[in-house]
């Protein structure tokens, strides 16, 4: 009697956008912890210690060991 496609209801459209933000939100999330360790060594490399570096991206020690090994045991 009715024709109603699913993809035309309000609750669908509301739950597509829903999820539609969600994923933007976490592309942004990954976005900025990419910046971060793209930072990370540069800020090393200006002499910072890993203690400041920690505080200031916010990151533990051991992301950052982590990534300094990772930099130094990269040829150059």
């Amino acid at each position: 009697m009715f024709e109603i496609k699913l993809q035309e209801t309000r609750v669908y459209q509301e739950a597509k956008e829903e999820g539609r933000q969600e994923g933007l939100k976490q592309a942004r999330e990954k976005g900025r912890e990419q910046v971060k360790f793209e930072l990370l060594p540069r800020l090393l490399a200006y002499g910072m210690s890993m203690e400041y570096v920690v505080q200031l991206l916010d990151l533990t020690i051991e992301q950052v060991r982590l990534v300094s090994e990772q930099e130094s045991s990269t040829p150059t």
